[in-house]
Order: C-alpha cells, then structure tokens, then sequence
C-alpha cells in the first residue's frame, strides 16, 4: 500500500517537473534550507535522524547526501543521521543534491545540524601510578554510549584543567576529575565527574650501572655497597645475584656489599649483574624489581702492534686496486673477537670511519674503500682507537702510534734526463753521472742500459738513488778492459721499491784511458834504528814523470794505506815513509799496491810488489841507580853497573866517546848507554858516583906504649884513637889481616889503624901505624927470681925465666955462670929463657949444663938500679 503511493507520488511529482518545464515554470527541486538541534544525544531516537524530513519546502526524493563537515554520523544513501556516531560536540553541515531535473533553479539544499555535548557516563578507576599515564576517558562506564572528545576535563583535587591523559606516577590516592562538554546552541553544557584512586607503585630505582677499567686497579671497590648503583628507589628491598654463574658475594637475605676486586680475581672481565626488588603493597601494582650491572674491563695494550696497508701500487693500477688494513698485535695478548676501530685517512678525501672486525689469533684484518686512493701520492692510515664492540670504553687503551703509508707511485720518467761525458782507465770502475730527470721522484730506481764502441754488453742494471733530478753509478771495471770511446744507453728505468717501470732513451759518452807499464817497478828499503827516516827507492819506472803511489805498511796484520805523490826522473824516485806508519819498532812490509800516471790519472793495480825491512829497537835507557864506591877500593869505570860488552859509560849525555873501563872514578856524573846487536843506541841514563874515603884514625895523647903485664890487646889499642867504635887494625898496611879486639899486642909490634864508616861502608884510604910497646910498666919494689928449674923436656919448668922481666926492665942482661966462674949464658929481651945448655964454650948446644947450683948476674939497665946476683939450681 506504502510502496504504491510513493509510486504515485512519484509520478505525481514527475508529471509536475515535465509540466512544470513544458510550461517554462522554475522550481527548488531539493527543498529548502533546514536547521535540527539534538541536544539528547544518548537518546535511542537520535541514532536514526531523518534528514529529509528537515529541510523545507517540497524536495524532490532521491537525490544525494552529503557530509560537508565529515561528522562521520550520515548515512549518504539514506540521509539518516546517526548522532551516536558523531563524536565531537559542533554545528554540522549536510548537503541534499538533485540531478536531472529539468526546470529546478535550485538543486541543492543544507540541513544545518546543531550536535549538543555529551559528556558520557562516568565510572570510578583504580590505577597503578606504575602505569605512568592514564587516559581519563578510561573511567567511563563502557556500558553506556562513549562520551564526546572535545569536552574539557578538570583536576578537581589541584584545581586546574587537565589533558585527557595525565602523570599519575606520582599519584597515590583518591583523585577526582570533571569532564565538560560546553552548551552550544540551545544545548546545554553538560559534565560527568570520575574518582580516579592511585595506588603507589613499588619503586626499585633508576640503575646507574658502574663501568671500572680493572687494569687501573680496584682496591677501593673491596665492599662495594649495591645501593650504588640505584637512585630514587624504595627502601626496604633486597638484591639478588643475577648473573649465570654466582659471584657467591650475597650471603644472605639483606647483604649488599659486595667485592668487586674478588669478582675480578675470580671471573676476569665481563659484565656482573644485580637485582634490586621492593614488593608492592596492594595486587593492583606489580612487584618491581631492577637489574643493575657491574661492568669490568680490561686495558688492551697494543704496544708494538704494527699496521699495515696493502698494498702500494703503481699510477697505472689506481682503477682497479683494492685495499685492506691488517692490524697485528704486539707483544700483550689481544682477546679474539669483534671489535670497533676508528681511523683516519689523509689526502683529498680525509676522511674519520668506524669499522668493526674481527680479531682472530693476535691480527684484525678490514677492506678499506679505495676512493681514498684516486691520485698519485702518499696516503696514511691512523689508527686512533681500537675497542672491543661491547666495550663501555672506560679504559683507556694503551695505543702507540699505528699508522702506515700506502703509497701510489708515479711512472718513472727520465724525460729531458744527460748523462755527462765520463772519463776513465781501463780496468776501472766508470762514474756514470745523470742530471736533470726533473719528472723524477727522488727514490732508487734501477737502471737497464746498453754498453757499444770500445767495449760492449746489454741488459746491465745499475741501482741508483736519484736526488733532486740526479744520480750516479759506477760501471764495473769488466766493462773498460779495452781503451777506446764507448756509448752508454740507458733504456728503462725501475722504481725499486714500487716496480714501477718505463722505457727510457738517455745516451752518454765514455772516454777509456790506458794504464802505466809497471813491469819492471821495483824497491829498495834498508833497515833503519827506531825514529830514523825509513827511505823507500823506486827504479823501473820507465818514462812516467809524474805518479802517485798508493801503498800500505803493515806491521803486526796493521796495514796502513797511504799515498804519495812524486815526481819520477830516469825512471826512479824516492821517499821517506811517514813516522806515523812506522812507529814502533818491528818488522814492516811495505806494499804498493797501485801506481797512477798522474798525467791521464789511471793507476795500475801491483799485486805482488813488496819489500820488508827491519825498524830495530833503540833500547831503553838502561837501569842504573847512583853507585857509591871507596876510595881505597880504587873502583874504575868497569866497576860500575850495569857492565857488559852493550854498555858504554860517558862522560857526558852528549858524549860519543865511551869511557875507557880502567879510568879511576871520580866523584860526579856519569853516564851509560846501550846499544843493541843491530848498533841501535839507547838514550842515556846518568848516575852520581861518590867516593867515600873516611880520615884516617889518630893516636890519643897516651900514644903507643903499654905494660906487658896488663896483657894489652887490639881492644886497648881501639881505646887510644879518636875513633874507637870504628876504627879497624890490620897486621901490614895491605894486603894484611884483620885483628880481633882479642889479639895480644906484641911488643915492638906495628899494627896499623883504618877508619871504617857505617854510613858508607868504606874504610880509610889512609892509616895510622902503631908501634906498640910493652915496657911502659912501674917497676916493682921487689922482682921474683926463680931459683931453679929442670930443663928435661917434659914441658914443665924447662927454662930459666925470670916472669915479667921482658917488660918491667926490657934492656935487662942475664948472665948465668958456673961454679968455676965460667959464663954459660948471656940473655936479653927476645932471646928466650936459659934451657940448660952452655952457650958459651962452644956455641949453642956445645954443651949440657950437669945438676948443680949455678950463679946469675942480672943487669936491670934501668933507673941505674944495681946488678942484682944470685944463685939457681939445676935439676934434670
């Protein structure tokens, strides 16, 4: 029944737009213009509003919708409204289009919608402040249609106006927010108030890790209190161990000290860590705990660690080069592993990179981009810091300085390069001398060159060092054995460090001089006394005028080069060897081992010319002391020391005439030379001679006389001179005996007296003779007189004597006489005692005395004392 009138109406209304067209009649064919305010917004009827039916006028049915001001709420192919869709509180817009329809002035029309606040229905919410921010809008109650977004909320509890989501991590509580949404239109404000209640979260702290380098030391971290390592946390926690392996340093429920040193002794390096857990108070909020960790590590030394760049090359490879870095460690060990390098490359493209790679076995090894490397030139590569990647790099690794060159050569170029004229001899070694190569780097460089003319050969190489453009080499003798020009050419050229190579045309001229005939050279050298000149003959040396001779002298393996240059007439010359090459005394050789034509400078080599010679040794000076001599000992100059056939004594240092051996020596200075076998003579040596002669002794004032009977001796005798502690008595003024202290002076007996020095050991030249007498006796008042005696041999009592007479009265006579009257024997001082015999008859032993008395007479001959007389007896 709906469906058949709308048809109608339908038809009505097309009939009337034909009629109304056929007729030229204008109409508003979308209505007009409307206004809805919906304040109610939760209100079920407010889900389906009916645009159309709002706006004015007739609009003709099935246009379009459209929403202008995208509320999200229309339904386009409908124009129902959904305001529970619509979630921002405004005035909206709504556009009903017409097409096709012919005779419309208008074919569009607004539905103007006015959508009043909602501030949804709240609900109380308990939060944990762990959550941090909470979004307000989560205290609605989601059983009822959600509140609009473009309220305002409100912090009832601090009085201020509030984001949808707030801090709440410091909340702890009952909370109360407003939300509002303001009136619009005829729609009034409406608000909707939720308790938010904030449960305090537990806090376990804001870890502050600790990084130690161990290498530094950590004695300072012996109890090392965990707590440490956290800020703002709640107090009343415990820590825990966590790491795989327990360090074993919590021993029980509330202990947070640890020993970071012991970690360290006991696991190395690495990261330890440590849990910090508060429990919460209310189920609303989590448990909360926070890892913290200790991380330990090691200074890596890389001293000696070397660096190398691979690899240089030549200009001509730059487009296709690569290149790599390889690290090697030095003498610590390096852990394997990733690690972060940073370096540095210079040049054009200077540029700071970080790679990462691996050390295996002591060596890291990394490509490096060869855009660095687009030119010719030296490039370095810096190391600036290794590290390992998980380093916190709290140590400060120990790096030196690792860096190396790479280096891209250019091609050697001798463009524009001489070679200048050279001049040698022959079988000498040619300076090959080159110049102004100035496209050529100052490095060594090897030569390929060609040798024609006079002598010739191919592909010799001469290493050289150019400097500044120049350079030289020496051609080897073997390539100027014949004398003549030749031409060198140079054909390519080396860089020996980089082989870099290029051909080369660089041609120079050389001159070969002939060397001097030296056949028939010969020396001469005659031996020579110490620091004498040492003259060296040459003969055989032909037509040379003009040479210099290079030879040595040789002594003990010590060869000496020297030279000299001389001047050469009818083939021989001369010349005095230095005293520096010859001194010391020895056997020498001289050798002359080149001589030069000083004319053309070429020299030829003698391998076999020598001559040895003797320098002998002057002797030493001799070894002689001053001598002291006696004067009695008559000492000649043979007496001195030292003696022998190679000492010669003179009179003075300059003397050249030796002292004859049997001149008598003086007192003063003499002097003694040696010389050797080989007629060398030494220096002289002087001495002081000194002749000592003591004085001779002198007799005292009691002179030479003595009594017999006090048995003087040579003692008594010392006791009468000056001298008597030394003077010596001999027997005979020479050649005679020394006489003991103990000797009996003898009457009329010459002694003779020498003075004997200590000081010198000399005795007097000169003596004193002493005639002694033993007369020089008191006489006695009465004389003892034997009267007998028995001359029969037994050795006992055989003579006469009368004791002591020889003395008391030394020209005493004895007379003896028979009883007849007849004499029998005349006696005196040294003729010996009567024996019994009668001398007088008939001579000595002319007879024998018979027993009986006999009669003496004795003459004293003294003080004109009388003859005393007596008589004897006689008994065999």
């Amino acid at each position: 029944m709906v469906k058949g009138y709308i048809k109608f109406l339908h038809f009505i209304l097309v009939f009337v737009f034909f009629s109304f067209f056929s007729g030229n009649i204008q109409a508003q064919c979308a209505g007009d213009d409307g206004e809805l305010p919906v304040c109610d917004i939760p209100n079920p009827a407010n889900k389906t509003i009916n645009l159309y039916a709002a706006l004015g006028g007739t609009p003709i049915p099935g246009g379009t919708w459209s929403d202008d001001d995208e509320s999200g709420g229309l339904d386009a192919n409908t124009g129902v409204l959904n305001a529970h869709l619509i979630r921002q509180s405004r005035i909206y817009r709504y556009t009903y289009t017409v097409t096709g329809a012919a005779g419309c002035a208008d074919n569009s029309a607004v539905v103007t919608v006015t959508i009043g606040g909602y501030s949804g229905v709240a609900s109380n919410s308990t939060q944990c402040s762990a959550t941090i921010n909470f979004n307000l809008f989560e205290a609605f109650n989601g059983l009822f249609l959600g509140p609009q977004y473009n309220g305002q909320w409100y912090d009832n509890t601090n009085n201020k106006k509030v984001d949808p989501v707030i801090n709440i991590s410091e909340f702890d509580g009952d909370y109360e927010f407003t939300y509002t949404m303001p009136a619009i239109g005829t729609c009034p404000a409406v608000s909707s108030t939720a308790v938010i209640t904030v449960v305090k979260a537990p806090k376990s702290g804001t870890a502050v890790n600790l990084s130690l380098c161990a290498s530094d030391g950590l004695s300072a971290y012996k109890n090392f209190d965990l707590n440490n390592l956290l800020t703002g946390q709640d107090p009343g926690g415990t820590w825990r161990d966590g790491n795989r392996i327990s360090t074993g340093e919590l021993t029980f429920a509330g202990d947070r000290f640890v020993d970071i040193e012991k970690i360290y002794d006991r696991f190395g390096e690495g990261y330890y860590y440590f849990a910090y857990k508060v429990l919460s108070s209310k189920p609303i909020c989590l448990d909360e705990e926070r890892v913290t960790f200790i991380k330990l590590e090691n200074k890596l030394d890389f001293t000696g660690a070397t660096v190398t760049v691979n690899n240089d090359i030549c200009e001509t490879e730059i487009g296709t080069a690569s290149y790599s870095v390889t690290i090697k460690k030095g003498t610590a060990p390096i852990p394997n592993g990733p690690y972060n390098v940073t370096f540095r490359v210079s040049g054009p493209n200077a540029k700071t990179e970080i790679v990462t790679a691996n050390f295996n076995n002591g060596i890291l090894v990394f490509p490096i981009d060869s855009n660095y490397f687009q030119q010719v030139g030296t490039f370095n590569v810096n190391i600036i810091s290794i590290y390992k990647t998980n380093s916190v790099r709290i140590c400060a690794n120990i790096m030196g300085n690792l860096s190396d060159d790479l280096i891209i050569y250019p091609l050697p170029d001798l463009e524009n390069a001489k070679i200048a004229p050279a001049t040698t001899c022959q079988n000498e070694g040619t300076l090959i001398q080159i110049s102004d190569a100035i496209k050529l780097a100052d490095g060594i460089y090897d030569l390929t060159y060609n040798l024609a003319g006079a002598n010739q050969a191919s592909g010799q190489i001469a290493r050289v060092t150019f400097t500044g453009g120049n350079a030289s080499f020496t051609l080897s003798p073997n390539l100027s054995f014949n004398a003549g020009n030749a031409v060198l050419t140079i054909t390519n050229i080396t860089h020996v460090v980089s082989q870099c190579s290029s051909t080369a045309n660089v041609i120079g001229n050389i001159l070969i001089n002939p060397l001097p005939n030296t056949a028939a050279v010969r020396m001469q050298i005659n031996n020579v006394c110490f620091e004498k000149p040492v003259s060296v003959s040459m003969s055989g040396l032909g037509i040379l005028t003009d040479i210099t001779l290079s030879y040595t002298v040789t002594n003990n393996n010590n060869a000496i080069p020297l030279t000299v240059t001389l001047p050469v007439s009818g083939g021989t010359t001369s010349f005095i060897l230095p005293a520096t090459a010859v001194s010391n005394p020895g056997s020498y050789t001289v050798s002359i081992l080149k001589l030069t034509n000083n004319e053309n400078g070429c020299g030829a080599t003698l391998s076999n010319l020598s001559y040895a010679f003797l320098i002998n040794a002057i002797p030493a000076a001799p070894n002689a002391v001053s001598q002291p001599f006696c004067k009695v000992d008559n000492a000649t100059v043979a007496s001195l020391q030292p003696y022998g056939a190679q000492y010669k004594w003179y009179a003075s240092e300059t003397a050249t005439t030796p002292l004859p051996a049997t001149d008598v020596l003086q007192t003063g200075n003499y002097y003694v030379k040696e010389t050797s076998s080989a007629g060398c003579t030494s220096e002289a040596t002087m001495i002081s001679v000194t002749i000592n002669d003591p004085a001779a002794p002198e007799l005292n004032s009691e002179g030479s006389g003595f009594c017999g009977l006090d048995n003087p001796t040579i003692a008594d005798l010392y006791n009468r001179t000056n001298s008597p502690a030394s003077v010596v008595w001999y027997d005979a003024q020479t050649n005679g005996n020394v006489l003991s202290s103990t000797t009996p002076l003898v009457e009329n007996g010459r002694y003779y007296g020498f003075d004997f020095s200590n000081q010198t050991n000399c005795i007097s030249e000169k003596s004193i003779e002493v005639v002694v007498s033993l007369t020089n006796c008191d006489a006695p008042e009465t004389l003892f007189i034997p009267d007998g005696f028995s001359p029969n041999g037994d050795g006992v009592n055989d003579a006469f004597v009368i004791p002591d007479i020889d003395f008391l009265y030394p020209d005493y006579i004895l007379e003896i006489f028979n009883r007849y009257g007849s004499r029998m024997y005349k006696g005196f001082k040294n003729k010996p005692g009567w024996d019994g015999l009668n001398y007088e008859a008939g001579g000595i032993s002319s007879g024998i005395a018979a027993n009986g008395v006999y009669f003496y007479v004795l003459h004293f001959n003294k003080d004109n004392k009388p003859p005393r007389q007596g008589r004897l007896y006689l008994n065999r």
